[in-house]
């Protein structure tokens, strides 16, 4: 039974900060700004703590389509407040701690597995689970609690106008910037096959799952002049990846330059027509697997995230600590696809609140000069957060901690001392009985789905060769296998990542992934050359390939 190493030297390093990391940033200050300042104006800022959770909505979804980013927005904001109001009733009902924290640790459980099965992104259900568990722990009455939740449905709806209001000026900006990064990584990747006699895995991978990406967002947009031609742009990008050496990665850089921008879109210089885009029509008509058929896989996180946040309270209230809440969120924030993943992130929060609990010693002079101030500094750590998780988690947790630190201080002040002890307590014991409990509960359906994943890739390749060998294939026939081939590549190599990471499993068929990979990638370059899809490589600048 072999197991992964735990590494530590790059679980810190920092990264780029994302591609959109102002958007997240500047929306969520703007959603958190007029709630808490109509509160602070009307004397009632012990009321933030309820709003709060309606305005964080406003952190979610900033890379969808508008289209789909108003749908997703309303399901964060309705499972948020439903969250909170099934933490404040169970609040007004008991004051056993106990219970409060079994409660709380179920809330997780289903916030982690309703959040990874749609694959909702960061922040994923950390968010949700703050909220619920710290409502857990608020002095409630049965009858306050339907104008607390209105409160938090307020804030929530004023988060979706925050939110949606950007599509006003650029309406297809989320799909045009994925897009762009999809471009920008596959010319890299074109770029580095090109000039050595190998190519690595990494930037291959990453290059194909951000054309992936970019193809499930362009497919949720609506307007079909402007879908089809960044579908166009995105199968330039797939050539990039399957024959790199007969790609343009000028030509692609040039591309994404013009879609970051306010340009018109650009437009290959090619003999494609739309019966050849019907791939992505038929695969948009199938669909996604049904919720039940994605919710099976995430069984074994769920058991983990519930046990694992469930002893963590416990064993905070064993202890002493009077908010067991922060232990139980600590655990939750843990648990990633798997043990490894799981591990790194423990590491992060851990360092990352620990400077945090620094900061807010530091903020606390400052924030009791008075409210103004405290709601100010509260601010600008919701920016701050935003503008450095992307680089590493606990780069941002140095400022969520002594913002959910100052939000404690929302109703009165509160002894700093107490808290930052308090503080230190729960990380290190949810960072750790969590990750125990990680290590406890298998994972074996990851080898599971890396046989189904595998099966998968070695189907579509064969549908595909079967295709190349026709005389006359249907374009759009070459098309879709072409489309299915290599999205089931991208799950391949997640799911083997994945699997790879986990602990207590059988040995790996490792030799077949790479036999897999290597037979399909080959398959694509064929296929490319059969559409006819490849480019001779020129030195053209952005305004020579536009029409």
């Amino acid at each position: 039974m072999p197991r992964p190493r735990l590494p530590l030297a790059d679980v810190l390093r920092l990264d780029r900060p994302s591609d959109i990391w102002f958007k997240p940033a500047l929306s969520v200050v703007v959603a958190v700004a007029l709630p808490n300042l109509l509160l602070l104006a009307l004397g009632r800022l012990d009321l933030a703590v309820y709003t709060m959770a309606g305005s964080l909505c406003a952190l979610y979804a900033h890379n969808r389509p508008y289209e789909a980013r108003a749908r997703v927005l309303a399901w964060v904001v309705l499972g948020m407040v439903g969250g909170l109001a099934v933490a404040l009733v169970a609040a007004s009902l008991t004051d056993s701690a106990v219970v409060l924290v079994t409660v709380g640790a179920l809330l997780a459980a289903a916030q982690k597995v309703l959040c990874d099965a749609p694959r909702l992104g960061p922040p994923a259900n950390v968010i949700l689970a703050f909220i619920s568990s710290a409502s857990l722990f608020l002095p409630q009455t049965l009858g306050q609690v339907p104008g607390h939740v209105a409160l938090a449905l307020g804030a929530g709806a004023w988060a979706w106008l925050v939110c949606m209001a950007p599509g006003l000026l650029r309406p297809h900006g989320p799909e045009r910037r994925a897009t762009a990064h999809a471009l920008t990584l596959a010319a890299a990747y074109a770029e580095q096959a090109r000039s050595e006699s190998h190519t690595h895995s990494h930037p291959r991978t990453s290059a194909a799952a951000a054309v992936h990406a970019a193809w499930q967002t362009v497919m949720s947009a609506h307007g079909d002049t402007t879908r089809r031609a960044l579908e166009r742009l995105l199968i330039r990008a797939e050539v990039a990846l399957a024959a790199p050496a007969e790609s343009d990665p000028a030509r692609l850089r040039a591309w994404a330059r013009d879609l970051r921008g306010t340009a018109p879109l650009p437009r290959p210089d090619d003999h494609l027509d739309d019966d050849e885009l019907t791939g992505a029509e038929a695969e948009r008509a199938v669909g996604r697997a049904p919720l039940r058929c994605r919710l099976g896989p995430l069984a074994p996180i769920a058991v983990r995230t519930a046990l694992g946040c469930a002893l963590a309270g416990y064993a905070s209230l064993a202890l002493g600590v009077g908010r067991p809440y922060w232990a139980l969120v600590t655990a939750a924030s843990l648990y990633q696809a798997n043990v490894t993943l799981t591990w790194n992130r423990a590491v992060q929060r851990v360092v990352g609140n620990l400077a945090g609990v620094l900061v807010f010693a530091a903020l606390v002079p400052l924030t009791r000069v008075h409210q103004v101030a405290l709601v100010l500094v509260c601010l600008a750590l919701n920016f701050g957060a935003e503008a450095l998780i992307s680089r590493n988690y606990w780069l941002g947790s140095v400022c969520v901690t002594p913002m959910a630190l100052l939000i404690t201080e929302f109703a009165q002040y509160q002894d700093s001392g107490r808290l930052i002890t308090e503080r230190v307590v729960d990380t290190l014991v949810g960072a750790a009985v969590g990750f125990v409990a990680a290590i406890a509960v298998t994972n074996r359906r990851a080898g599971d789905r890396l046989g189904h994943a595998l099966t998968a890739v070695e189907e579509a390749r064969d549908r595909a060769a079967c295709l190349l060998a026709a005389p006359h294939p249907a374009p759009a026939a070459l098309e879709q296998a072409r489309r299915s081939l290599a999205a089931a590549l991208v799950d391949l190599r997640a799911t083997a990542e994945a699997a790879a990471g986990e602990w207590w499993q059988r040995a790996l068929p490792e030799e077949r992934v790479v036999t897999a990979e290597q037979s399909a990638h080959r398959t694509l370059a064929a296929t490319v050359r059969r559409q006819g899809l490849h480019l001779a490589p020129t030195h053209a600048r952005a305004e020579d390939v536009r029409r």
